[in-house]
Order: C-alpha cells, then structure tokens, then sequence
C-alpha cells in the first residue's frame, strides 16, 4: 500500500515532468521557426548575357565572392562591385532581420552554391531562399528600387470574407511598414519589422523588410508598390508573401519566425 505522503510526491514529479517536457517541446517549436532556409525561387536574367570562361567578368565575379564569403556577416547586408564597363559586377546579398553572423554565411553559402548551378554563365541572377537573398549583376543599382523582379508566394487555404480579410491586412501591413521605415525616426531596426494582428477572430503575423541600402523613404515607396503590384495574388488568402531584390513582406495565420 502507497501512504497519500507518497502519491502526493509522486504526483508531484508527474507534474515537473510534464511541465518540462512542454517547455522542451516550446522550445524546439520556436527554435525550429527560424532556422527553416526553404529555397524559394530563382531568376536567371537574360537579357544581361553570358560571360565566357576566363573571361574579366568571370574574373571580377570571383573576386567579389571570395571578398565577400571572407566577412562575418554580422550587418547581414552586403553591396559590392568591381570592373568597369561589360566587365562591370555587382554582388548584393541581403539576409533576413533576425539572420545574422553564422545563420546569415550559412544562407549566403547554400543560397551562392545554388544559383551558381541554377544560371551557370548568366551574368545577372537572383535567388531568394527564406532567410537571405542574392542578386549578381552586370547593371548597378545601389539604392534603387527593384520594380523588375517581384515573385508572389500564397498560402493554400483561402478566407471566408476575402473583402474584410484584405481591409484588415492592408491596415496592418501598412503599420508594419510605418514602423518599418523609421517613420517615428527611429531606423535602429535596419529597415525590418516583425508584428502580430487580430483579422476578426483570427491571429495572423506579419514581418516587412527592405534591403539596406534604400532609404527610408524608397523602403516606403518600394513596400507601398510590391502591396500594390501583387494586391490580387494573395487576395482571398490565409497567407502569402511577396517579395523583391529590395523589398518584401509575408503575413500567416501561424507564426513563421
């Protein structure tokens, strides 16, 4: 026979058990959320051209990754370019607002390896995986918007009142982007914004972020035009995310980060 002393202490440890292994599983759960790196989509450009091996550009090309996969990654942000006229190169990578130092070279890494197989001999390419992107081009464009390239990724499941459900994500994607662009003076967040929002009843998360060297005011430009451009992509959606080489925004009913 068990004293209730015992069964009281038993019950106990029952208890610490079950309240850890919850801790540990929450833990894994949000652990988990930003260390997913999906491929996302890739672009080869070609109207740009190709460049031959052993050519100055291939040269150039080199260089740029060797100088650049040397860093720490630690702003996760980089622009750089080399060579003058057809011969021109410039390499940007951007990484995700929470994706920094080895997180961010990780990325860089897999996402690199990637579009080196995806466009070969391409002399413009992109490619956007879930924590970073990279852009390869012969054309320089520091601090302009990107109205070229813009992909659109939904959720599956659509909404029962697509009309309020779009009204209650314009609202909040637009506070996002307020916040987003240091509209209260205040860029100390690199240009990237996480939230959460009630639409009706239903919870949905929210980030918005632009590629370092916009501006405040081009982020807000760029942010306002990708909503616009790809308003009836993600219309009727749960979920989705559009993004750019310079912007890009994503919205869940789960949270992703």
């Amino acid at each position: 026979m068990f004293s209730s002393s015992n069964i009281s202490k038993r019950l106990g440890l029952v208890y610490i058990f079950v309240v850890l292994a919850i801790q540990l599983l929450h833990l894994r759960t949000v652990s988990s959320l930003n260390t997913t790196n999906a491929f996302l989509h890739h672009k080869c450009i070609s109207s740009q051209g190709e460049y031959k091996t052993g050519s100055e550009y291939e040269k150039n090309l080199n260089q740029l990754i060797h100088s650049t996969s040397k860093g720490n990654f630690r702003n996760g942000f980089e622009q750089v370019s080399l060579g003058e006229g057809p011969d021109s190169v410039t390499l940007k990578y951007q990484c995700r607002g929470d994706t920094y130092g080895p997180k961010c070279r990780s990325c860089y890494t897999t996402a690199l390896s990637m579009l080196r197989r995806k466009c070969p001999r391409n002399k413009g390419k992109i490619i956007w995986y879930d924590q970073c992107l990279i852009k390869i081009s012969s054309i320089g464009s520091d601090g302009k918007i990107d109205y070229a390239n813009n992909i659109c990724m939904t959720n599956a499941k659509n909404v029962s009142d697509p009309d309020a459900y779009w009204n209650s994500f314009i609202r909040f994607i637009s506070k996002l982007n307020t916040k987003a662009t240091g509209y209260y003076g205040n860029l100390s967040n690199g240009m990237y914004t996480t939230g959460e929002g009630m639409f009706g009843t239903e919870k949905v998360y929210g980030m918005v972020q632009c590629t370092k060297d916009l501006n405040s005011l081009n982020c807000q430009v760029c942010l306002d035009w990708i909503m616009t451009k790809e308003s009836r992509c993600c219309y009727e959606k749960q979920g989705g995310r559009v993004f750019s080489t310079t912007c890009n925004y994503r919205y869940e009913v789960y949270p992703f980060i």
